[in-house]
């Protein structure tokens, strides 16, 4: 994989692919707006959503690591933008979030591959809601999270309605949506938000680490997995357990499968390719 830099014309917004250095199958997704805190303008949108289309697409790509640079992981909407869309034409102001949010969470969510969050630093507002539609999330000690979105009089977008409610319940997740309480890296371990809690410099490594294993593993079975839980957290028993054997029997012709059932047999480590 090359390396693909999106900047904008004064420099002050790019995203970041490149490839791991230790796997070349782990591409690293990076928001690079530091002076910002990665707050999220149109440019930067659409360079994120241009970045996991193309690792998404990617067959040589078998897993992926969303991080940010700075301080914070992403802070969500830049609202200085925000306010110009507002005086411009308030009634297409949050024309954004259908043409830029919701394709960034579904293509993190439903990705055939599994992402991990490397969260460098807090998390609020839509960069919570990029967090929690990543697959895992490892995160810095001295990260915060917060929803944010009452505070200015809005609902939330990204997401977050729904992560939030299958990560932490209904009640836990109204609290926070309504209070905009914010909460600390332990707190967020704790509800099983994060994987890990690891110091800010280790944060990549950990995050790295955790998607070389995956990167090696079963991808079309993760792909499965992936399917099956986001059917599970909604449907009915009978129409989980008609996915669950249909994709059973999607598994069952793949290399991967026969490999793994042969490495069981004579005592061996399989070597899955992804395939």
């Amino acid at each position: 994989m090359t390396r693909v830099e999106t900047n904008s014309a004064a420099g002050d917004a790019a995203v970041l692919v490149t490839a791991d250095e230790k796997d070349p199958a782990v591409a690293i997704v990076t928001l690079n707006r530091p002076a910002r805190r990665n707050a999220l303008t149109v440019e930067l949108k659409e360079a994120l959503l241009s970045a996991l289309e193309g690792v998404a697409a990617d067959r040589s790509v078998r897993a992926v690591v969303l991080t940010g640079t700075g301080k914070s992981f992403c802070v969500g909407q830049d609202l200085g933008e925000h306010v110009q869309a507002l005086e411009a034409d308030a009634a297409t102001a949050f024309a954004t979030v259908e043409k830029h949010y919701n394709p960034i969470v579904r293509l993190l969510a439903t990705m055939p591959k599994p992402v991990i969050a490397a969260l460098n630093g807090g998390a609020v507002g839509a960069g919570l809601g990029l967090a929690l539609a990543c697959d895992l999330r490892v995160t810095a000690d001295t990260a915060t999270f917060a929803t944010a979105f009452a505070a200015i009089g809005l609902t939330a977008d990204s997401g977050l309605s729904a992560t939030l409610v299958h990560s932490l319940g209904a009640a836990r997740a109204t609290e926070l949506l309504l209070l905009g309480e914010s909460f600390d890296a332990a707190a967020a371990q704790a509800s099983g938000l994060v994987r890990a809690v690891v110091p800010v410099e280790e944060v990549l490594g950990a995050a790295l680490d955790l998607a070389r294993t995956l990167a090696a593993g079963p991808t079309l079975a993760y792909a499965e997995i992936k399917r099956a839980v986001a059917i599970g957290a909604v449907s009915p028993l009978d129409r989980v357990l008609e996915e669950e054997s249909a994709g059973q029997g999607r598994l069952g012709v793949t290399r991967d499968h026969r490999e793994a059932v042969d490495a069981f047999l004579a005592k061996r480590r399989p070597s899955f390719e992804g395939a």
